[in-house]
């Protein structure tokens, strides 16, 4: 099949594929005499797999993990558990982190009068810099080790497990 083919029986569209093709998080498709990539019926599987990992909130280094797994037969399902319950821990945070902004901004939208008058709390917050968080630590956006699965490149101070 042909990479519109391969979209829409995946639900990926061709961009993604194209983007998933050059990141290395699935293989190079294999090329007709013409040049066109040509697709099998493990490529729709894999493209489904992803985007449903997509769709859970992992990020592209996650989905290679998960990958990697999903192809390992021997694999321990402790891994695989381990990479989800790291994935609930984020999304919980990010969660958390949303309702208080809801909360900040129904609690600013309450205290304005919005009439003609210039006073306004919400533009008074928004110009205070003394009430900037400290900015959370972002989630490992790497593998496991610190290695970029999809490149296979160590970053710099990594730790190796």
């Amino acid at each position: 099949m042909n990479i519109g083919d391969l979209a829409h029986a995946s639900g990926v569209s061709a961009k993604m594929i194209r983007y998933y093709e050059k990141i290395g998080l699935i293989p190079p498709a294999d090329r007709s005499q013409s040049g066109y990539r040509n697709y099998g019926d493990n490529d729709v599987h894999t493209l489904r797999f992803i985007r449903r990992a997509r769709d859970l909130g992992f990020t592209v280094e996650q989905m290679a993990d998960l990958l990697a797994l999903w192809c390992d037969r021997s694999r321990a399902s402790s891994e695989v558990k381990k990479i989800a319950l790291d994935q609930v821990a984020i999304l919980e945070r990010k969660a958390e982190e949303l309702k208080a902004m809801s909360r900040t901004l129904k609690h600013l939208a309450a205290h304005c009068h919005g009439d003609a008058r210039p006073d306004c709390p919400i533009i008074d917050d928004l110009a205070d810099a003394e009430k900037l968080p400290e900015k959370p630590l972002e989630p490992a956006r790497f593998g496991r080790g610190g290695v970029e699965p999809v490149r296979g490149v160590r970053r710099s101070g990594a730790s190796t497990r």
